[in-house]
């Protein structure tokens, strides 16, 4: 009875009709969605075709100032974001250790993997005053925050497509660069870098997407970490030195993918996700009793009993064995198509 008063209170305030009509919104959004990353794309080429057009200035090209430099390691986050500047606490603590335990690498926390052009939900002009009132609100309305999560599975979605993956992926490969040598310019050097890709729930799966160029950009061994990641199997396996899994035992969203996805079935022995597996280039491991976000997700700050430590520390604690950070480059790797 409650319950039913509560729905009516919502609907003469006029709350719940203001989240179901987002809703609508977001679902009509959603279906032209693919617009957007094609306009993108247009505005991209013509960038692209001016700039070949003008002679290189070997002035504009950054130098290192940090030589030691010669790993980067990239944090692209979960379909729950808001925008890449936004990470929560445990997020920027867990990157923070990495950095302070591996000097030689530099963290790159800024790409946000659910737009092409790298711009948080407050760049969309039209439907920005709902996603702010979506991540800011507070109460019962503290559910809206739905519709953030089901915008963003709209770009993972772009992002495994065959027809708009490519243009997609291609665009936060490019962000991928440039926020790389914004946090440190990157170095002129014939040996090749060592390029770390974390990604938690959605975030593996743009990873993945955009490993494949990347590659053609960088000279760079990449490596990507999926922590509790959804992916389709199919992207970026030929051009990854190694794929490592982390999968917690209370994490049940990333079973989605293997059902979802035929490329993760294990009878389609000749997708790129299975062949990566028969070649030893793609390691699941368990991380314990990690849920898939949330206090006590792979980033969460709560305690998990036992072993009487926080579940970030956890997950900290298997990325720092993972056989990565010690291992010296190589010009050829059996994972990567050469």
């Amino acid at each position: 009875m409650r319950f039913i008063q509560h729905i009516g209170s919502s609907l003469r305030s006029g709350s719940l009709r203001l989240l179901m009509l987002a809703g609508v919104i977001l679902l009509v959004w959603g279906t032209v969605s693919p617009v957007g990353t094609l306009v993108w794309w247009l505005n991209y080429a013509e960038r692209l075709s001016l700039k070949k057009q003008q002679p290189p200035d070997e002035r504009d090209r950054p130098s290192s100032t940090r030589s030691s430099i010669d790993c980067y390691i990239v944090f692209l986050p979960g379909v729950g974001e808001f925008s890449a500047d936004q990470l929560a606490p445990a997020e920027h603590w867990f990157l923070d250790r990495l950095a302070k335990q591996h000097p030689n690498c530099v963290t790159v926390r800024d790409v946000f993997p659910y737009s092409a052009a790298n711009k948080d939900l407050t760049g969309e002009r039209l439907l920005a005053p709902m996603w702010r009132r979506a991540e800011g609100a507070k109460g019962w309305l503290k559910n809206a925050d739905v519709l953030i999560k089901i915008r963003n599975l709209w770009r993972f979605a772009i992002s495994a497509d065959d027809r708009y993956g490519p243009v997609y992926n291609r665009g936060i490969a490019d962000a991928v660069v440039d926020r790389m040598n914004a946090a440190q310019p990157l170095p002129r050097t014939q040996q090749p870098l060592k390029l770390v890709l974390i990604g938690t729930s959605g975030g593996a799966q743009v990873a993945l997407g955009a490993a494949s160029y990347l590659k053609q950009q960088l000279n760079a061994q990449i490596v990507v970490v999926s922590a509790g990641g959804v992916f389709d199997g199919t992207n970026g396996f030929d051009s990854v030195t190694h794929v490592y899994h982390l999968q917690g035992e209370r994490d049940w969203i990333e079973d989605i993918s293997q059902v979802v996805f035929a490329s993760r079935w294990n009878w389609t022995v000749t997708s790129p996700f299975n062949q990566a597996r028969q070649r030893g280039c793609y390691t699941s491991l368990s991380t314990g009793s990690h849920a898939h976000d949330g206090p006590e997700g792979y980033f969460g700050s709560a305690i998990a009993q036992p072993p009487n430590t926080t579940y970030v520390e956890l997950t900290l604690q298997v990325v720092n064995q993972l056989p990565i950070w010690s291992t010296t480059p190589r010009s050829s790797n059996p994972c990567v198509a050469q």
